[in-house]
C-alpha cells in the first residue's frame, strides 16, 4: 500500500544507468518511489506528460532542458536536483517564481578535462585504428603526433579550460585562449 505522504522522484537521462549506484538512495526508503528513465525524451509535450506526476526530478547534467513553459505544466514539482554545480538547461528564475527549489551535487571537476586529454592523446596517436589493427593481429599502422612543441588552442580559461591547458604545457605544447 502506497502512503499518502510518499514522494514520486523521476531521475532523467540516466543513459549509463548510474544514478542509483551514484548515490545513497537508502535514506528514501519507504518515503520515496524513484523512477529512472534510461531514455531521452526530446518532445516537450512528452516531457511535461512523462513528468506530471512527480514531486522531484533529478537531472543528470544539462540533457534535457526545463524552462520555464515545461515547469509552468508540472503542478506537482516543488524539487530539482541537477548532478553537477551547474545546469544551464534549468531555468533557475522560472523555478524560483514558481516556488521549485533548485540544488545540485558538488563535483570535482576533473572529468571533463580527462575527457579532453583522452581524446586528444587518442587523435594524436591515433589510437582507434591501433586498437582495431591489433585486435586483427596487425600491428603498428600509422606514426603518431609529438604534442611537443604543438600549439593547444583552449577556449575560455576558467576552471576547466586553465586544467586543460596545464597539461598541455607539462607535455612541452605552447597554447592559445
Amino acid at each position: 500500500m502506497k502512503s499518502l505522504d510518499m514522494k514520486k522522484i523521476a531521475v532523467l537521462d540516466d543513459y549509463q544507468t548510474v544514478a542509483l549506484e551514484s548515490a545513497d538512495w537508502t535514506p528514501l526508503n519507504g518515503r520515496a518511489e524513484i523512477t529512472v528513465y534510461n531514455d531521452h525524451v526530446d518532445d516537450d509535450e512528452c516531457l511535461i506528460d512523462r513528468l506530471v506526476p512527480f514531486d522531484a526530478i533529478c537531472v543528470m547534467r544539462e540533457r534535457s532542458p526545463l524552462p520555464r513553459k515545461i515547469l509552468e505544466r508540472l503542478p506537482n514539482l516543488r524539487f530539482i536536483s541537477s548532478a553537477g554545480a551547474r545546469n544551464a538547461s534549468i531555468d533557475l528564475p522560472a523555478a524560483r517564481d514558481l516556488g521549485i527549489v533548485v540544488s545540485a551535487t558538488g563535483a570535482n571537476g576533473s572529468g571533463a578535462p580527462e575527457l579532453t586529454w583522452a581524446l586528444i592523446l587518442a587523435a594524436a596517436r591515433h589510437i582507434p585504428k591501433e586498437v582495431t589493427s591489433f585486435q586483427k593481429g596487425g600491428w603498428q599502422t600509422t606514426v603518431g603526433q609529438d604534442l611537443s612543441g604543438s600549439t593547444l588552442g583552449v577556449i575560455g580559461l576558467g576552471k576547466i579550460g586553465r586544467q586543460i591547458a596545464k597539461v598541455g604545457q607539462a607535455f612541452g605544447m605552447d597554447f592559445i585562449a
